[in-house]
Parts: C-alpha cells; structure tokens; sequence
C-alpha cells in the first residue's frame, strides 16, 4: 500500500524551512501573477496565441504557479492568494478551444499537427519546436491540485479536455510525441506523470492508455528508448541526452504508472536510474548536477566526472525532490526521506533569496550567487519545490505515521498532533510533544538519519534502544497525552574527500589498453549533520587556495557570525588564519554577487 502524505494545511513548519515558505507566499506566490492580466496568464489570452510562432516555453508558469499557490493557499488560509487562484483558473478555463487546447500558439504550430522527425538540434530537438505538450502537462497538474483543494468541476473538466485531446493526437492523430520535444522527446514524454494524475482524479481508463501510450513511444524511439535503458541499469547521463530535469520528470511519471498498474519493471527501472543519479550525479548538497564539458550546463556530467564549478539547476533539485516524494511513497524507505531533506536544507534553501522573489538559476558548490531574470524557470521551479516540503514531512501508511523530516513545527495527523521542538537542522535535540484526546496505540516511526551514528531515543525519559542509522525506528506503544519522545542526534562536524582526475586511454603495441593518468587534484568539504558548509572568498578576494590540512582534527565549533543563522565551523591549519564556515545556504551572504566556496583543494 502506498503511504499517505497529508494536505498542507495539516502540517505547519517553522525554523528555516517555515522562514522559506512564508517567503514564498509573500514574494514569488503574491506578486508572480496575481490575475488575467498578469504577463504570464496574458499569453493564454486570444489576442496572443491566435500569431504566436515563437518557439518560447513560458505557457509552463501557468501550470507551476497554479500547482504552488493551490499549496500555499491550503497551507497559510490566506484569502487574498485563494482569491487570486480561483481568478486565474477561471480566466484560464475561458481561454480553453472547443477542442480541449489550453496554450499559447497559433493553430499551425501546435502539438496536434503532424511534423515528421526531420532536420534536429543536437538535443534532438525539432528546428521548428514548441513547449506545447511540457505546457500543457503543466496546466494539467496545476488544475487538478486546484480542484484538489478548491473544488470545482470546471477545473476537473479543464484537465480532463487536455488530456483527451492529448490522447486523440497520439492515437487516432498518428502523432510520436518524441516529435514534440527536445532531448530526443524526453520534454514531451513527461506527459507521462499529468497522464497518470488524470487516471488517479478520474479513474478514467482512457488516462490510463495515454500514459501508457506515451512510454511506448518513449521506449520506441531508439536514441530514448526510456523503459528499456532504465531497466537494463544504463548511466543517467547516458540516457538520450542525459537532462536532469526532464529524466527525473520522466521518472516521476513512471513511479506514478507502477502505482497505478503494480507492474514492476517500472519501479525497478524507476530505482535503477534514482541509484544512478545518487551515486555519481548529485553535489554534496543533495542537488543533481552536471555543466562540465558540456553543450549544455544542465546535462549530467559522465559518470564519476567531478568539478566543484559544476552546475545545479533548481529546476532539476525541483524534480529530484519530487521523485524522491514518490519513491518514500511506494516503499518507506528513509533513505528517500534523506535525499529530500539534504536538497532542501542545501540547494534548494541555497537558491532562493530571503525575500522569497529571486531565485539563482543555477548554483555552484564553488561560485557566485547570481539571482536570475523575470521569466526564467527555476524561479517557478523553486516555488513548487518548497511546497513540497510540508506534506513530505510527513507520511501515514495503514495507521503508521513516519516522520521524515525534521525540524520545528507541528503536524495534524490522524486526531494526534505531534510538535517538534527543536533548532534543527543546527542542533540535533529533537523533542517529539504529542497531543490526543484518548489513549492509542499505533506506530510512530522515526528516521534516524544516515549520518546520525550513536543516536539515542527515549520515551518520557525512559531510553530506549539504540536505534540504526539510515532507517526508521519504529515505536509501537500505547500513546497519551503529553507523552515525549527525545532523540539526540550526534552532529560532530565531519570533512569529505573528493578526487578529480582525467585520464588518458591508448592502446599498446600489442593491442592492450593503457590508461595514464594525466590529471589529479584533491579536495575536501565540510558537512555537519544534514547541512553543507561553505567559506566566502578566502581572505576577502581569493576564489581559489590550496590548503595543507594538519595532521590531526581541522574542525571546531564556532559561534554564527553576525546575521548567521546557524552556528559556524572553524578550519585550523595553523599556518595561516582559520577560515570559517557557513551553512552553505547562508554562507557569504544570501546577497546576488556573493560567493560560496565548498570545495578546497589540498595538497597531499
């Protein structure tokens, strides 16, 4: 049985996490679009799309928005924000054709138009594309999340004349939907996850042979060949072209098709890729990565290809979170719950501004904080991110209710309220207060991180077993009122080693392979309980040093400097001044400009 995870307004996170949400609300959520005439919504309108021949992806912050704010007026009540979703989605259900579109192109280049595969982009992409199917998908989700909580056939109706139309080009239409998008049609097939939401709201078979329409184009077009590539283990950066967002977007899809068909292979293949992507292509903060010696900063590097300048897109970090949410889902496993826990008290909380407005596009373990311009995506991206994370927090699977995140807040789950009262991620004393009318008796299960070894729990003062680092632990017991679970969770800092090297392959007079190496350089990074720490520019001006460590223990403790959220790290090498370290997502000033600073190379 898949677990549950609550509607946002059952759970109200504060500390950091709160801090981010409440930003989002009253920046990016409040000013973004507001109603029809919003540049954003306007692009919907008849005027525009009658001669739009531009092969721009802008219709997609119609969707996100909608999806984000359905979240964030759910979550706070706030009544103005309510009042300006329900505009939008009403002037949005007046723009839809008789025929279900809801876009912004003119009629000949929209998606229900047969091209043909003819001349492409090195990404695989049409020369005369469009974002019609990756828009759409998005205005499909967007609408169901605001019928989900603001009720209204219309809404539902929406979703649903998109997906049919969707299904018409696909079948009876005779179209490829690879033909429809970049990446040899991987931003086309994400229609994969809207399609199965459609089958979950409806219970409509019909949506059901759409999605499953969709992956058997994706696996049938050769350079994709998705199903077959996940299955058979092949490298994330080796599939079609290796884009982060669109291959976790796929994922989430097809994670989404084994929840509503039970096949297996798709959850397999859906972990296959996951592990690729944990193990060789996320940064030390949790974010997907890649940018190096690629035509695109937004590509998975090749496997075990490491530099500290790389790229992490906060679209791709957005949709990583998302699949990690559905793999909790389908196995409550805790190392899913890590994963999104580490990308958002890092990358995610690294790239958006504490006015709640701006967001970087990109971030660098080692680089500059550049917050982007109006119309990008990450910024929408970013916006759905965070509204992920209040119902993640939480999850309910046959009477289990599992904490996977931490931080405080309370939660309203099931007639019990539980509070977490804690200064985490920066302390690792976690008090658990629970509130219920009458005595139950039900599993709690707490995650007790990977990195948490030597953790101890105890019941109103009573210790408790040692629980396992990486996994639940699970509590079975008659609860009451007031009862308190405390865990402490060890957080002694904690230095990482990373090697970058290139190597020189050739062959031998007899035919062997050699390989030379001609390249090396070594670095360490901090972390300290789920957080990456980070250094601004050495000494004031210097992006680059090369460091000799001491023989023994660098790392102490040291008071937040001033304006610091989170308590600092303090390098000692002796030699030279100490350096300090920042949370990452804080360090060297939450300002456009500022430098970040994660990896140093050492001398060995």
């Amino acid at each position: 049985m898949t677990a549950v995870f609550p509607a946002p307004q059952a759970v109200k996170l504060q500390g950091v996490l709160g801090d981010a949400l409440a930003a989002n609300l009253a920046g990016r959520l409040s000013h973004f679009i507001v109603d029809g005439n919003s540049e954003p919504i306007a692009l919907f309108g008849q005027s525009h799309k009658c001669c739009n021949e531009e092969g721009d992806w802008y219709g997609e912050h119609a969707g996100k928005w909608l999806y984000a704010a359905a979240r964030a007026a759910n979550r706070s009540g706030d009544a103005v924000l309510r009042a300006h979703l329900l505009e939008v989605a009403d002037f949005l259900v007046g723009q839809q054709d008789a025929d279900g579109y809801l876009g912004t192109y003119a009629p000949s280049r929209r998606f229900m138009h047969q091209r043909g595969r003819g001349p492409r982009t090195w990404d695989g992409a049409p020369r005369q594309r469009t974002w019609d199917i990756w828009t759409h998908s998005y205005l499909i989700l967007g609408m169901l999340e605001v019928n989900r909580y603001f009720p209204d056939p219309r809404y539902l109706q929406c979703a649903t004349r998109i997906g049919q139309l969707c299904l018409d080009a696909l079948t009876v239409g005779g179209i490829d939907i690879t033909d429809l998008g970049n990446h040899h049609g991987m931003s086309a097939t994400v229609l994969l996850d809207p399609a199965v939401e459609l089958f979950f709201a409806t219970g409509a078979q019909r949506f059901l042979t759409l999605a499953q329409t969709v992956l058997a184009q994706a696996d049938a077009r050769p350079e994709l060949n998705l199903l077959g590539q996940s299955l058979a283990g092949v490298d994330a950066a080796e599939i079609a072209t290796g884009k982060a967002y669109q291959l976790c977007w796929n994922m989430v899809g097809l994670a989404k098709l084994h929840r509503a068909t039970g096949n297996p292979d798709y959850l397999q293949a859906v972990i296959n890729v996951w592990t690729s992507i944990r193990d060789y292509h996320l940064s030390l903060g949790g974010g997907p990565w890649g940018g190096i010696a690629h035509r695109s900063r937004e590509v998975f590097n090749a496997k075990g290809a490491f530099d500290p300048y790389g790229y992490i897109e906060t679209c791709s970090t957005f949709s990583w979170i998302q699949l990690n949410r559905e793999l909790l889902a389908i196995t409550g496993e805790a190392v899913y719950a890590e994963e999104i826990e580490r990308a958002a008290y890092n990358d995610l909380l690294a790239a958006q501004a504490p006015n709640g407005e701006d967001w970087c596009y990109y971030i660098y373990p080692n680089g500059k904080r550049v917050y982007t311009t109006y119309w990008r995506c990450c910024k929408s991206s970013g916006a759905m991110a965070l509204e992920e994370l209040a119902p993640a927090a939480y999850s309910v699977d046959q009477g289990r209710i599992a904490v996977n995140l931490y931080g405080p807040g309370t939660a309203e789950l099931d007639g019990m309220r539980i509070t977490q009262l804690t200064n985490y991620p920066f302390d690792g004393d976690i008090r658990l207060v629970l509130a219920l009318s009458t005595p139950t008796t039900r599993t709690l299960s707490l995650r007790i991180p990977a990195w948490a070894e030597g953790a101890r729990v105890s019941i109103n003062g009573v210790c408790q077993q040692a629980p396992a680092a990486g996994a639940y632990l699970d509590i079975e017991r008659e609860w009451r009122d007031a009862d308190m679970i405390s865990l402490l969770l060890p957080m002694a800092p904690r230095l990482h080693r990373q090697v970058s090297q290139n190597t020189q392959e050739s062959l031998a007079p007899d035919g062997s392979p050699v390989a030379q190496q001609v390249m090396r350089y070594d670095y360490v990074a901090v972390t300290r309980g789920p957080l990456v720490y980070a250094t601004g520019l050495i000494d004031g001006f210097k992006r680059e040093e090369t460091l000799k460590l001491p023989a023994g223990d660098a790392l102490e403790m040291a008071p937040a400097p001033e304006g610091g959220l989170g308590p600092a790290i303090r390098m000692k090498l002796g030699y030279r001044p100490d350096l300090l370290f920042q949370p990452y997502f804080e360090a060297g000033g939450r300002v456009d400009g500022s430098w970040r600073l994660t990896w140093m190379q050492v001398a060995e």
